[in-house]
């Protein structure tokens, strides 16, 4: 979904427009039941390639690289959702989308400005825009709902367009997989056990994939806390500095999938208290902090709900408690 700054909204978020039609001539939409990946079990499509040179794939993968939508993809996905995009110039005027057409594309701002318009009581009102950057269109091809605001060009700029077969089959269908994936790990996770379904559901959707290779380190003692990890695949090793002030390391433990590591320098606001290096090809799903503030709190009541949970997880990890 698109980042909004300022006054800017999401395009599909809008209420309804009462403008122009598109000089595109896009028909109509009429209501439709939402998309429902668990229901499509058709994988034999081709895949969509638009043959790109190397400058605009590196264009077109700087402007998708903020947008939430792609977080769940993997490495291949990704490159599938770059192939299946094709490249759209705009000029001043152009309607891009407009209220009541069907959810043709999914559309990334490469360069231009583009202002998003609704209707307030019969008058077409401007509330927001966007410069360069941004993302919008995906809640019509989602939901099978109509175009709910107008996005109109209002400078000469290039945008990226993913059409809504290719959308729904490269993003939706695996971030509804990567979704249940996360939400079985994150069931796994005693910490975690008292949460609701839907505090899982949001936490799992937060969640970002991190692969590394064997020996590489994950976590650094005495850095500060970036988020914290859920082990999917493979076993990491836990290691903490000498007490004598040398810089030699002693393995604490190892642990592996369905457990997880770097919560505590989050709740203690406190350094790393250990280094985290992976032992083996490791694949983490990771929680970054500012996430992991807004979906848990400060993890207080969280941890006040399981707190007897935490300091057996803590003699595990360390041996002993941690200040």
């Amino acid at each position: 979904m698109t980042t909004i700054v300022g006054n800017d909204i999401t395009p599909d978020e809008a209420p309804f427009l009462l403008l122009p039609s598109s000089k595109y001539g896009r028909r109509k939409s009429v209501c439709a039941e939402r998309y429902d990946p668990d229901a499509d079990d058709n994988d034999k499509e081709p895949k969509v390639v638009y043959p790109k040179s190397d400058e605009q794939r590196d264009r077109l993968a700087q402007a998708v690289q903020p947008i939430l939508l792609f977080r769940a993809l993997d490495e291949t996905q990704m490159q599938d959702v770059l192939d299946a995009m094709f490249e759209k110039k705009t000029s001043s005027g152009d309607h891009i989308i407009d209220e009541g057409d069907d959810g043709d594309n999914f559309y990334v701002i490469d360069t231009g400005t583009f202002d998003i318009l609704k209707d307030i009581n019969g008058q077409v009102i401007k509330v927001g825009s966007y410069d360069s950057t941004g993302s919008f269109g995906e809640l019509a091809l989602m939901y099978n709902t109509p175009r709910a605001a107008t996005i109109v060009a209002t400078s000469e700029g290039i945008i990226w367009a993913l059409d809504r077969q290719s959308f729904r089959r490269i993003v939706l269908k695996n971030a509804a997989k990567k979704r249940r994936v996360y939400e079985n790990l994150l069931e796994s996770v005693t910490m975690l056990k008292s949460l609701e379904p839907y505090e899982r559901m949001n936490l799992a959707d937060a969640l970002v994939t991190k692969a590394y290779k064997d020996g590489e380190c994950i976590i650094q003692q005495g850095d500060e806390a970036d988020g914290c990890y859920f082990i999917e695949e493979g076993t990491v090793r836990v290691s903490m500095k000498n007490t004598d002030g040398s810089e030699s390391e002693k393995e604490v433990s190892r642990i592996s999938k369905g457990q997880y590591f770097g919560e505590l320098a989050l709740l203690t606001n406190k350094p790393r208290a250990a280094s985290i290096y992976a032992v083996g090809p490791v694949k983490c799903a990771f929680l970054e902090v500012g996430a992991f503030e807004r979906l848990l709190g400060p993890c207080k009541d969280i941890m006040s709900r399981n707190i007897d949970h935490y300091k057996e997880e803590q003699k595990r990890l360390f041996g002993e408690e941690v200040d």
